[in-house]
């Protein structure tokens, strides 16, 4: 059997949400090709002593997706299409053009688990589901996350600093609001550190099965991680069923450009003296956000890093 490949070029800042969205039409698989530098940490890997020059970034992604050949692809298509225009105003995706060619059959859907062992954040253990917790760290701190459709399994280096920030403010009891929950490890890790209870907000309807099977994994209680479906930058719905001013932490591992017109409508939503701990933010686009979040009135209270990643973390006074 042959798979028809859809390739969409977009920027690379703009990848993860580009992803997400194509998640939100059912499209899963995706596969990244771009041209951006090796981290110190990629580097550190791999087993050369001198790395060849490779390509200038030129801030381009390409994106494969794949169908079937029986696939419906013109109205599938059609969705990609309109969900890439409704992205494209409030996110620059670039181009956003679809090329279509064919390949061999492959296992696009479950492929990717081969890369996705347990490891750790610091002191906490993140499992996926297909394996086995080992007999030495059955004490440790223990997360079992499957994404499935949704983004979040704890690998990449915007969920781990927003970890390493819950860890410093989490208090017992503590409310919290996680926006673009993705997986739900965020809220989850929230409240295996004592926080009493999580909403998490989404566009992928994706996300709602995907933290109700982590919650379930962790034995987490039902009534203490709510969800909803929808755009808390502009839904005044979704904004009222959030609630005003009754958070201690609101998180947002979300891409810079979407954090800055997010940022002045949340601080509402935070309590007096609430953190606001932010990631998902390149390098080059710390200034932004840091900006973004004086405008609102918040008060900056850190700004860390790992590799080229960025999470602010600011407080409302």
């Amino acid at each position: 059997m042959k798979w028809n490949r859809f390739t969409l070029k977009t920027k690379t800042e703009a990848e993860d949400i580009v992803i997400c969205t194509l998640a939100e039409v059912g499209i899963e698989g995706v596969e990244i090709q771009d041209k951006q530098p090796l981290t110190d940490e990629d580097k550190a890997q791999m087993f050369v002593d001198i790395m060849p020059e490779g390509p200038a970034d030129d801030g381009i992604a390409y994106l494969n997706f794949y169908l079937e050949e029986d696939a419906d692809t013109e109205a599938i298509l059609k969705d990609v299409k309109a969900a890439l225009e409704d992205l494209r105003s409030f996110v620059d995706i670039g181009e956003a053009t679809i090329t279509e060619s064919q390949t061999e059959d492959k296992d696009w859907i479950n492929n990717w688990k081969q890369y996705f062992h347990q490891f750790y954040v610091d002191d906490i253990l993140i499992v996926p589901s297909w394996e086995e917790v080992k007999a030495e760290d059955r004490d440790k701190m223990i997360l079992h996350i499957d994404p499935g459709t949704a983004f979040g399994t704890g690998m990449h280096e915007t969920t781990q600093l927003v970890i390493r920030q819950l860890k410093k403010f989490v208090k017992p009891g503590m409310e919290i609001l996680d926006v673009g929950t993705g997986s739900g490890i965020l809220g989850i890790v929230a409240l295996k550190l004592g926080a009493g209870h999580v909403v998490g907000t989404d566009l992928d309807p994706c996300a709602v099965p995907a933290v109700s099977e982590n919650k379930e994994a962790n034995q987490i209680e039902e009534k203490s991680f709510d969800m909803m479906i929808g755009n808390i930058i502009d839904d005044k719905e979704v904004q009222d069923q959030v609630g005003y001013e009754k958070y201690d932490i609101v998180t947002a591992n979300i891409l810079a450009d979407v954090l800055v017109p997010l940022t002045p409508v949340i601080v509402a939503q935070m309590k007096k003296g609430a953190y606001y701990i932010t990631s998902g933010i390149l390098d080059v686009k710390e200034d932004v956000v840091v900006q973004a979040v004086k405008d609102a009135g918040l008060t900056l209270v850190e700004v860390t890093h790992q590799g080229e990643w960025v999470s602010v973390t600011a407080r409302k006074d």
